[in-house]
Formats: C-alpha cells, structure tokens, sequence
C-alpha cells in the first residue's frame, strides 16, 4: 500500500501545475490525502459512489473516480471542479497513483524475495525462477552489509540506508529483525577490498550524532551468484558477532578480517574451559591486575618489542622485565617466547568469549 505521505506529495505536485484540488479517499471513504479542506463534507457522497457500479461521475461539483489495482478497487480520487481540464487532470492522476501502485507492489515483492532469500528459506529452483519473474540478475557479484543501530519507530534509520542506494537497481535494504538493516550490495567485477570498506564507510556517515555511537556496520565475502546471497548473510552477521567480542572499539568489522576470532567464536564452551585449565592451571586470568593486563596488551601492540613497549608505557626497560618476569612465575608461559606469547594471546581471547557467552545466556 502507497504511504499516505506518497499520495499527499503526489496530489501536491499535480496541484502546483495544473491548480487543480484533489483528494484521495480510501475505500471506507476516510481521507487519505487533499488539497481542500472541503474534502471531508463529501465522504456520503463518496461512500454511495464506491457502492455504484460507475468507474466515474460529477457529483456535489466534484469528480469522483476510481483507482483499481488489477480490477480491485483500492482508491476514490475527487477533482474540484466539472470541466473538461479538471476531468483531464483527474485521469493523469489516477494514472499516476495506478503506476505507483505497481511500484510499490514490485517492491514490496522484491523485498519479501530478497528476505527469504537471506533466511535459506527457497528451493534453489525457486530461487532462480522468481529472480527471473522479478528481473533480478542471478548472476553479478553481491556481498551483504548488515548494519545494527538503535532504531527509532520511525523507520528514519531504514530509510536514511535506502536514500544511500535508491538510485541503484541492482541493491536492496531490508530488515530481517528489529535489530538490523540488511543491505544487499552489488559491486562492480573488478572490486577491492577498499572499496567495500569504502561503502561501509559511507553508511557510517549517513548517521551522525548520538546515534553514531551506538552503530555497527558488518559485511561478508563478496559471491558471485545469487543463491550465495545468504551465505554472504551468515558471514556479516558472524563478523558483527565476533566484533562485539573481540573488535569493540570499530564501527566497522569485515568478515574478512575476524582472523582467530572467527575460530573461538565456534568453539565449544567445555572445550575452552579445559583450554583455560591447562594455560592457567589454578590461577584465574580475571585475577591479573590492571597494570599486568595493559602491559599484556601493549606489549603484544608492538609485536614483543620489549625496548619499544618500555617507552610507549613511560617505564624502564628492567621495569618491564621485572613484569615479564613475574607473569611467567605465575603462568609459566614467557611473553618474549613466541609460542607462549601466542599461547597466552590466544588464552585471554577465548576468556573474553567465554565471558560474552555466559552474560549472553544470563
């Protein structure tokens, strides 16, 4: 169904060129959308013109007609006036609101296609013959974006993602959940990886503000037929995922970059439980201090660089090795060994999913 919005800028736009007033009515006989304030004083006349078997009359001054949608009637459209112009004008407009029926019907079929498809919810027959019925091309290079931010009842935040990409026939936004807006994105054949983040990017600068914050964009691979579209889906929302757990500090997270995250993520808890058992034995990795944890991290930063993580933390060299030293008295493991350092990195990781698993569940 047209929005009442639609109708009203329609109406509006005829009025301004042609200095004709309209109306829209619904098929109940309630206003929709006018130009006149008169409009409401004729809903009898309007309701025994619905109940008539005339596609149009004249009726208090006015000109009635009515707009079918595949021979079911869906609008009234008053015209002031009973000229021969008015009549003219009143036809364009029918027309016109017939046209955006079709387009809002062709869209709103798209975008049930493009849902199910995310959801795995077709045969892969079916896939191929509704994209051919829609005249969406099965076979161009797609990738999925997927972008979670608190969203107002409004809908601002799905349409401001569709004003991006409405010129585009070849994308389209949906929603799956109230969580997420979804943006199957086609790119060109010849594509880089910048130019995916650079689309990201331009998302993230579609919402400023105190919405900002709160917003995180993930995409998946980029395939190359339409049946891959969902799974192109279940990789942007696995990065978005694993993003919250391990990359809280970026708006933007590609499915591509997740690294050993993507591993620990579809680990079972009992077996990163035994994991943390064997590295730490006895002592718990939420028992290191605050000092110890930010030397961990910047240490790893630099890549083991004991001299150039010295000066970053504004510490001694034999400071740092002091603490170095003390962290593999209670571990075992020495940070300026390769293997225990990845060992250790890897350790911390799987704690922090650990942690995000339990809280999720509580």
């Amino acid at each position: 169904m047209i929005s009442n919005q639609i109708l009203q800028s329609t109406i509006d736009g005829l009025k301004a060129i042609a200095r004709v007033d309209m109306c829209v009515l619904d098929i109940d006989g309630n206003v929709l959308a006018t130009t006149f304030d008169e409009a409401a004083q004729l809903m009898m006349d309007t309701k025994g013109f619905i109940d008539s078997p005339a596609e149009s009359q004249v009726v208090s001054g006015c000109q009635f007609f009515k707009v079918f949608d595949e021979q079911q009637l869906e609008y009234v459209l008053l015209a002031k006036g009973d000229g021969d112009d008015v009549y003219m004008i009143a036809k364009i407009a029918c027309f016109q609101i017939q046209n955006l029926l079709v387009a809002y019907k062709e869209r709103f079929n798209k975008d049930n296609f493009i849902k199910n498809l995310l959801l795995d919810n077709f045969l892969l027959v079916d896939i191929y013959n509704r994209s051919k019925k829609l005249h969406i091309e099965a076979q161009r290079p797609r990738l999925v974006y997927i972008i979670r931010i608190d969203r107002d009842k409004d809908g601002s935040e799905l349409e401001s993602v569709r004003s991006l990409f409405s010129g585009k026939q070849g994308d389209f936004v949906t929603t799956v959940d109230e969580k997420n807006i979804i943006l199957v994105k086609e790119v060109a054949p010849d594509y880089t990886e910048e130019q995916l983040y650079k689309i990201a990017e331009s998302i993230e600068g579609a919402f400023v503000g105190g919405s900002k914050r709160n917003l995180h964009i993930a995409y998946g691979t980029v395939v190359k037929d339409i049946k891959e579209v969902s799974k192109s889906y279940k990789e942007a929302k696995m990065a978005l995922d694993v993003g919250e757990i391990f990359f809280e500090n970026k708006q933007i997270i590609a499915y591509s970059a997740l690294g050993i995250g993507r591993l620990i993520y579809q680990l079972p808890l009992p077996l990163c439980r035994m994991f943390i058992q064997e590295v730490f034995q006895d002592k718990k990795p939420d028992e290191f201090d605050e000092e110890t944890i930010s030397t961990i991290n910047k240490f790893f930063e630099n890549s083991l660089n004991v001299s150039e993580t010295s000066r970053q933390l504004y510490i001694h060299r034999n400071t740092l090795v002091y603490r170095l030293d003390k962290l593999e008295k209670s571990t075992g493991l020495d940070l300026r060994v390769f293997e225990d350092a990845i060992t250790f990195k890897i350790a911390l990781m799987v704690v922090k999913y650990m942690k995000h698993v339990e809280n999720s569940d509580f």
